[in-house]
């Protein structure tokens, strides 16, 4: 009795279109990226040196609890007034005149039981751990516009442009001009309004 062949399976061609396959699925599909915020750490303090002391003036406190909800100097507040909110207290410039720490270009309300000066002025942040993601986002992109308000007010009164604008030329490589003394202006208009966000360790359930 005759047997039959089995056919063999070439492997040089199961391989190829492998490879092909692999080729497809490489070009055809969508890679999400992960999206974060942009932020320049502050450099690590010396283990030896002891944190500043901070006013409670000087110091504008933001929760978020696990629903959300904003309370901004022990007042609830809604997200669409959080800018303005900070804003006020950066620009307020309370320190007396005459005084060293007297803010000449400050334009806020100069109550004495409001920040002495930007320079002296710390936004601290603590968020809940059931915060979602979305608020805490939303919490950070209002407080960061409020220092950006004031970057391009001073700015534009300093150099007639706005520093958000110039900022985002010089990342992005479209500026024309002296790029070197263009990041002089920025890093004077940094300084006048030095971005001071202080995050506190998430509240957990039951603190």
């Amino acid at each position: 009795m005759m047997r039959r062949a089995t056919p063999e399976v070439n492997a040089g061609s199961m391989a190829d279109i492998a490879f092909l396959l692999l080729i497809f699925f490489l070009v055809t599909t969508t890679i999400e990226k992960d999206k974060g915020i942009a932020r320049q750490l502050p450099p690590i303090e010396p283990p030896t040196e002891a944190p500043p002391l901070i006013k409670e003036k000087n110091l504008f406190i933001v929760n978020v609890n696990k629903d959300d909800q904003l309370l901004v100097e022990d007042n609830l507040m809604e997200l669409k007034d959080l800018r303005q909110a900070a804003i006020a207290f950066l620009d307020n410039g309370g320190a007396p005149s005459g005084s060293p720490e007297y803010c000449n270009y400050c334009k806020g309300a100069r109550s004495p039981s409001s920040s002495d000066n930007p320079d002296k002025a710390v936004i601290s942040v603590q968020n809940d751990r059931l915060t979602s993601y979305k608020m805490y986002i939303a919490v950070q992109n209002e407080l960061v516009a409020a220092y950006n308000f004031l970057r391009d007010r001073e700015s534009e009164r300093l150099y007639g442009w706005k520093f958000t604008e110039l900022n985002k030329a010089i990342n992005e490589g479209s500026f024309k001009g002296n790029e070197d003394a263009a990041k002089e202006k920025l890093e004077a208009i940094q300084k006048l309004f030095p971005l001071k966000l202080s995050e506190a360790e998430p509240k957990t359930k039951g603190q």
